[in-house]
């Protein structure tokens, strides 16, 4: 049986349900695009993907095959099965209009995936203050070993490249395709999604 891939739309996002077992692909057609994730519990919003207890428990900021990520209540929320770049960013928050004014003074102010975020999710009950760090698929984010200085450069992945999550809990998934200049090498590409 096929599964039909879905598209985020450049600059916009989407919020969909994930059942516990079930995998999501999260796919760059076209390369070097980030896709910000969120993971919410469906059976209780307050619950929501932790970047503070997954780096902590994992002990690394190079999250990738095998990995978890965590709730904010340290229970698994997701598992990376799959994953054909293996660099991601669990450090940054989702862009927005205040990223803009802040990084990008010059450009047309845009709700970024901070606002594509709450838009998707507001029919599951989630608010933008209950809009943490979320896991940034493809983002290139090096920090500097000597002074800790964080650059965002354009993601590493190529057309077609994928991470594939399995979830651990039935969840509530916010996921964009990302609206930050920097963050995609300064152009604006689709996301495409799988569910299985």
């Amino acid at each position: 049986m096929s599964v039909a891939t879905q598209e985020i739309a450049p600059r916009s996002g989407a919020a969909f349900r994930l059942d516990a077992g079930q995998t999501l692909t999260v796919i760059d057609p076209e390369g070097r695009q980030v896709a910000d994730l969120l993971a919410y519990s469906a059976a209780d919003i307050r619950e929501v993907i932790s970047s503070g207890r997954t780096l902590d428990y994992a002990e690394t900021i190079r999250l990738t095959t095998g990995h978890l990520l965590y709730s904010n209540r340290s229970r698994p929320m997701l598992e990376i099965v799959a994953d054909d770049v293996g660099c991601h960013d669990f450090l940054l928050t989702p862009c927005s209009y205040d990223t803009f004014h802040h990084f990008y003074p010059e450009l047309p102010p845009h709700r970024g995936c901070f606002g594509n975020l709450a838009a998707a999710l507001a029919p599951f009950g989630v608010t933008e203050d209950m809009i943490p760090v979320a896991f940034n698929c493809f983002m290139n984010v090096p920090v500097d070993g000597a002074t800790g200085r964080l650059e965002v450069l354009p993601p590493t992945s190529t057309a077609g490249d994928a991470i594939v999550l399995r979830a651990r809990m039935d969840l509530v998934i916010g996921l964009t395709a990302c609206s930050a200049p920097a963050s995609n090498g300064g152009s604006f590409k689709p996301i495409h999604y799988r569910i299985e």
